[in-house]
């Protein structure tokens, strides 16, 4: 029996939309009306830089284990932990020797992550 229309899949569904966000950092975006989602995988020893967008995000890692940095905070997380992001909050993330799968979600859907490419889109990058 195949897989409803509807449903998803973590592992290389080839319905995402591919985005290389950096070096090491890819995700497949799977867009909706009202909410995006953005299945990122982030190799070891890699990083997005620290930028902002007017999005609210909702993030979850799903494997592995990072540090997140938001505000100027940073916070080590593994498996299991989720954190909130509200629009125009300078943010990023980075691993170390093991790597990382993350589930962003963002409201409202990201315009320019409606189309494959690479980069952080229009998000604008801090120092």
């Amino acid at each position: 029996m195949s897989k409803a229309e509807w449903m998803f899949q973590l592992h290389g569904d080839e319905r995402g939309i591919a985005r290389k966000l950096a070096e090491g950092v890819n995700a497949s975006i799977f867009p909706g009306q009202q909410v995006m989602l953005s299945v990122v995988r982030v190799e070891p020893n890699s990083a997005t830089a620290i930028h902002s967008h007017p999005e609210e995000q909702w993030g979850v890692l799903l494997e592995g284990r990072c540090t997140r940095t938001q505000g100027g905070e940073e916070a080590e997380a593994t498996a299991g932990d989720f954190w909130y992001t509200p629009g125009g909050v300078a943010h990023g993330v980075r691993t170390g020797k093991s790597g990382a799968l993350i589930l962003d979600i963002f409201s409202p859907p990201r315009a320019e992550y409606r189309k494959a490419g690479a980069g952080l889109g229009r998000a604008a990058k801090k120092p």
